[in-house]
């Protein structure tokens, strides 16, 4: 598969999965793993992106912990596994990998210089955040987890910020909804959508909670912010 090697800000060094599209330039989109890695959905995902006119990278987030990971949702032994990373997964440090990503596709060949990032699950979170610490140039969040422990930093958010929210979503409670549409409220240049009676991950293709008619309007939404801040 077509990948490039990212170094780390503190040492070592990762990979990424590149989709580039037809054309000779293009903007780059980010885009960040949920907790079962690199795997088909999130490189399908950079496929349709590629599709579309993007050059899309998606970084291997679970490096530290081991390179590679590519599971599923689909069995409880790889639910298991998936959660172990996630709760070993050092966000500060996964962060700063993303905005060493950021930093390769400002320069990436056929780059035209502006970057976004979309992320989902843990990398809704992570999005959050590439909103409050990065230059990206705008930042899309699918069903992020513990950004309501996170507003902090809101009022570090610059470039436009988009938010789908899941209504039903068992990880994010109705209180966590509540608090983090009150606390981001004030933020003028983040738009939050929620989605009535649907669960967490509902845009994963083939997922349990896939939900086709929300994940077609959110991903219309995504297509027309990106159009409109990445032109």
């Amino acid at each position: 598969m077509p990948e490039i090697t990212i170094k780390a800000a503190d040492g070592g060094s990762f990979m990424a999965y590149v989709a580039k599209p037809k054309q000779p330039i293009a903007p780059v989109i980010v885009v960040i793993q949920e907790i079962f890695g690199v795997n088909e959905v999130m490189r399908d995902i950079c496929n349709d992106l590629a599709a579309e006119g993007y050059i899309a990278i998606c970084p291997d987030l679970f490096w530290r912990q081991e390179p590679g990971i590519q599971i599923t949702d689909k069995s409880e032994a790889e639910w298991a596994r998936a959660f172990e990373l996630f709760n070993g997964f050092d966000v500060d440090k996964g962060v700063d990998d993303l905005i060493q990503t950021v930093e390769a596709a400002r320069g990436i060949e056929g780059g035209s210089g502006k970057v976004a990032s979309i992320g989902y699950c843990l990398g809704g979170k992570l999005a959050f955040l590439m909103a409050t610490r990065s230059d990206t140039d705008c930042n899309i969040s699918y069903y992020g987890v513990g950004i309501e422990g996170l507003l902090n930093e809101a009022n570090t958010i610059r470039r436009p910020m988009l938010m789908h929210v899941a209504e039903q979503d068992k990880f994010v409670p109705a209180p966590a909804q509540e608090k983090i549409l009150a606390g981001l409220k004030p933020i003028s240049n983040v738009t939050i959508h929620v989605y009535p009676g649907v669960d967490h991950a509902f845009a994963r293709v083939g997922g349990e909670h896939y939900d086709r008619s929300a994940a077609m309007l959110a991903n219309q939404r995504s297509a027309e912010f990106l159009k409109t801040n990445l032109s």
